[in-house]
């Protein structure tokens, strides 16, 4: 027991707790077992017990015989990988990164279910994951969460790490509690604000007008009975570095950023402005650079994931405020993060992901969201998930949580990808999208390196041709047009002009691709 655990640990009681050896925790675990863990794309989550785990099963040929549900905030780090490598996942949600478990979704060996970031915990918490043939108790849905901490304060609560994610809700429904607390980083305590979880009716509305107002819990708290264990970590988290910007996610960036520039110039927007909300990724953070680039000042931030890009905006006094429920930063995004710990924690807060997604606030604050899609089709529907219909992914994650509710919904992907049989590649643009996370009811924007399709109060017929002729690769325009035509050919025989699909052959690039290697079809017919 390190000197430095015993300074972060200020309620005394949990002393008696402290478990010096991980391994004895090994017989608490059983097949089948309920787990709930901290953590938000790949930060803030416990390490040492998964990894003791997965050891025992590897020294034990355990692999497929010891399985657990895991349900994480978000995605987990590399620990989930190997719990999926080891085939320890029986379920899995609500989002997940990594392809060894994505591998194990798309096999069969794995249960997933994807689920919105906001509403994922809360629905735990009303056990609507748990067995329906049990009676429920609301404080024991969880077998055991296992949560990291920077610190446990004197009342006992917990104070998380760089991230918040489901962990106030987990803990609520947990039967048993195990702590793991990081030493080999600072204490994040004083840069959270947590809402504990309420069941309706008559929940109360989270009263944030502005992204720096918090509501004063600065821990997690915990009903001491339930924390079983106390383990010290030593392992920092380890975060890829950030994909650099190449020239489509600058072409990207720089079509929004006109776009911006001209919704101030007509009165649409104010010079800084709304809440910005940005997924992750190269052309994340292409906007970013983007916005700096633009001169835009006192920008302010609300969203569910921060990255490198952001201490740069703190940094050359572009963004005032954000708030997110993770920092995910590199190492020497964290590295530079704590040496101005004054400086970057009076600009910044983590609060739980149902309220850092949270639809009502999200429409309150007016926000600009953007993300990043598999591929939207001709009439502004997009997937985010099934790479052509059925392969999983990742998850949908927050990005509809942000989407259907923001002020200005955008999406933004390259006009296509490369493959090793096509130089031009996988169109974004399809006929039909061949799975639909995001309708086309719920997205304004769409944006390719090709140029920027505004879709508010177009027709369907008229949204066609904007996409098309907007956001699609040359090499596919004269074969989406030809679809178009089609389609209305088909349709206008039926009195069925609305949204013209011909839907004999709409989900033919896909077929194409498979048979072929390329989307581009030579005939509709």
């Amino acid at each position: 027991m390190s000197s430095i655990l015993k300074q972060r640990i200020r309620y005394k009681p949990y002393l008696s707790k402290i478990c010096n050896n991980p391994k004895d925790l090994i017989p608490l675990f059983k097949n089948e077992d309920r787990l709930g863990w901290s953590g938000f794309t790949g930060v803030g989550s416990p390490k040492v017990v998964p990894d003791v785990l997965a050891q025992h099963v590897e020294d034990n040929n355990l692999q497929g015989k010891l399985r657990f549900n895991l349900f994480v905030g978000a995605s987990a780090g590399a620990e989930e990988s190997r719990w999926a490598t080891n085939n320890m996942i029986i379920k899995r949600a609500p989002h997940q990164v990594g392809k060894p478990i994505a591998a194990r979704i798309n096999s069969g060996d794995m249960q997933f279910f994807d689920k919105h970031l906001s509403m994922f915990p809360q629905d735990l918490t009303y056990g609507f994951y748990s067995p329906k043939d049990k009676i429920l108790n609301p404080r024991e849905i969880l077998d055991y969460t296992i949560i990291e901490a920077t610190a446990i304060k004197e009342d006992g609560s917990i104070v998380p790490g760089p991230s918040v994610g489901g962990s106030p809700e987990f803990i609520s429904c947990s039967k048993n509690v195990i702590v793991e607390l990081n030493t080999a980083i600072p204490s994040f305590e004083g840069l959270h604000d947590i809402d504990m979880p309420e069941l309706p009716p008559y929940k109360k509305p989270y009263l944030y007008t502005q992204v720096d107002q918090k509501s004063g819990l600065t821990g997690i708290p915990v009903d001491p009975n339930k924390v079983i264990a106390i383990v010290e970590s030593k392992i920092k988290d380890k975060v890829p570095p950030n994909t650099p910007s190449d020239e489509k996610s600058k072409k990207i960036a720089g079509h929004l950023v006109d776009f911006f520039k001209n919704e101030i110039k007509y009165g649409r927007l104010p010079e800084n402005l709304h809440p910005l909300q940005s997924g992750i990724g190269n052309i994340a953070n292409a906007v970013i650079e983007g916005l700096v680039d633009g001169d835009f000042k006192h920008l302010n931030v609300w969203t569910e994931v921060l990255q490198d890009s952001f201490l740069e905006l703190f940094e050359n006094g572009s963004l005032d405020y954000a708030t997110s429920t993770s920092i995910r930063l590199t190492e020497k995004g964290f590295e530079k993060f704590f040496n101005n710990w004054d400086d970057f924690s009076q600009k910044l807060c983590l609060r739980s992901q149902v309220v850092s997604n949270n639809p009502e606030i999200i429409r309150r604050l007016g926000l600009i969201a953007m993300n990043t899609p598999v591929e939207f089709d001709i009439y502004g529907h997009a997937n985010s998930t099934n790479v052509a219909g059925s392969k999983m992914l990742h998850g949908i994650g927050g990005s509809a949580d942000f989407l259907r509710n923001a002020k200005l919904s955008i999406m933004h992907a390259p006009s296509a990808r490369p493959t090793k049989t096509d130089p031009t590649g996988i169109s974004t643009v399809v006929p039909f999208a061949s799975h639909v996370d995001q309708t086309e009811h719920d997205l304004d924007i769409l944006v390719t390196e090709q140029g920027l399709a505004d879709l508010r109060g177009l027709s369907p017929r008229e949204r066609s041709r904007e996409i098309i002729n907007q956001c699609s690769h040359p090499d596919y325009k004269d074969m989406l047009l030809d679809y178009v035509a089609k389609a209305e050919f088909e349709c206008n025989k039926t009195k069925s002009m609305h949204e013209p699909h011909y839907l004999k052959n709409c989900f033919k690039v896909y077929e194409n691709l498979r048979e072929k290697g390329t989307m581009k079809v030579d005939s509709w017919d």
